[in-house]
């Protein structure tokens, strides 16, 4: 058995390395605090003179995005990473890459706002990520990572789901991830593909053929109202299947529990202390952690907080993944929130006191 490699690194560089070994073709990006350090990590490895990977800092996000769609319609895997204000520029491209069906991986290390808000930590992109937003019906895969190690975990697993459904995947992280240090175990180096193996496994890739041997034409357009219609109907059903087949979670001290915290990425992290406070004074509280943010897991919630006395739902924003909680629980038992906002990130004291305040008395 190989020895496991181990480094102390951020949750940035995290996603550098492990985009180099899990067989990334391309990462194309733009500097932006908090997750300037994906680029210069890359920058720094050099990984075009090791594995063949593009590594490129466009002009702009906007660019960046569209050198992700050139990339993932001819097969290739390509990334890019930024930060909130980044991502609300590349909204158009990845509803192009949606509508075109193209897969691709986005990590977006949250930050405050709206508008150039603060470089502090934040998760109020959740509605961005989760409702797809840019224009049209359509959702793009969403992963939480509460740690560094899932950081570089969640790099392969987007790409294998991005190709697997033809959809573009993100790392839905934040500030707090993005920064803090963590022992992580790198994953194996993964060849990247041949183009003999692109064109055999990606045959909808611009250097595959159809059926007839003309050129594949990758375009999210179509001029026709009946031919859009079906184009809809066959994505809602692509996305039916993801929500029956990839929703992932994580439980904590649900068992005896009277309450339960809803919580996901850093701010899952600071519940967990908050319940260990909680049941130090008596108070029996266990956690729910959603790992895909989309796909909720909807069924699993409502499941799990039967016969609760309360839900919190503790985020580092207004208030955002509580309406998903609400609608899922679906008035079966009281949803309270509790989060701060402006990069302020929340202590395990304060969740306590609102589980206190909001739902015991």
């Amino acid at each position: 058995m190989a020895e496991q490699e181990v480094k102390l690194m951020k949750g940035n560089e995290a996603i550098a390395y492990a985009a180099i070994r899990c067989g990334a073709d391309g990462y194309f990006g733009y500097p932006i605090t908090p997750q300037s350090e994906v680029l210069e990590t890359l920058a720094a490895l050099k990984p075009w003179e090791t594995t063949g990977m593009v590594v490129l800092q466009a002009e702009s996000e906007v660019a960046s995005i569209n050198m992700i769609y050139g990339g993932a319609g001819a097969g290739k895997r390509v990334m890019t990473s930024s930060s909130s204000p980044g991502v609300a520029l590349m909204q158009e491209g990845i509803a192009y890459m949606a509508g075109a069906e193209l897969p691709g991986v986005l990590v977006n290390v949250q930050r405050g706002g709206p508008g150039l808000g603060t470089i502090q930590p934040s998760q109020s992109d959740y509605f961005q990520a989760t409702r797809g937003g840019g224009n049209g019906d359509y959702y793009v895969i969403v992963l939480a990572p509460n740690s560094v190690q899932e950081m570089a975990d969640f790099v392969d697993l987007a790409f294998e789901l991005a190709f697997k459904y033809r959809n573009p995947a993100m790392i839905l992280s934040d500030g707090v991830i993005g920064q803090m240090m963590e022992k992580v175990v790198l994953p194996p180096q993964k060849p990247r593909k041949t183009e003999e193996e692109i064109r055999r496994l990606y045959p909808w890739a611009t250097t595959g053929r159809t059926k007839d041997r003309k050129p594949n034409i990758i375009t999210s357009l179509e001029l026709t109202s009946e031919v859009m219609e079906q184009r809809n109907l066959h994505l809602q059903e692509k996305y039916a299947e993801i929500r029956e087949n990839e929703v992932r979670y994580e439980t904590q001290q649900l068992d005896d529990a009277e309450y339960m915290i809803v919580s996901f990425g850093s701010a899952s992290r600071i519940a967990e202390n908050a319940i260990e406070l909680a049941r130090a004074e008596g108070m029996k509280v266990g956690l729910f952690r959603p790992i895909t943010l989309w796909p909720f897991p909807e069924k699993q919630i409502r499941e799990a907080a039967e016969g609760k006395k309360g839900v919190l739902v503790a985020e580092i924003n207004a208030g955002q993944m509580v309406e998903d909680v609400r609608l899922a629980i679906n008035g079966a038992v009281p949803v309270a929130h509790f989060g701060r906002l402006g990069g302020i990130v929340p202590e395990p004291e304060e969740i306590v006191r609102a589980l206190k305040e909001k739902l015991e008395g």
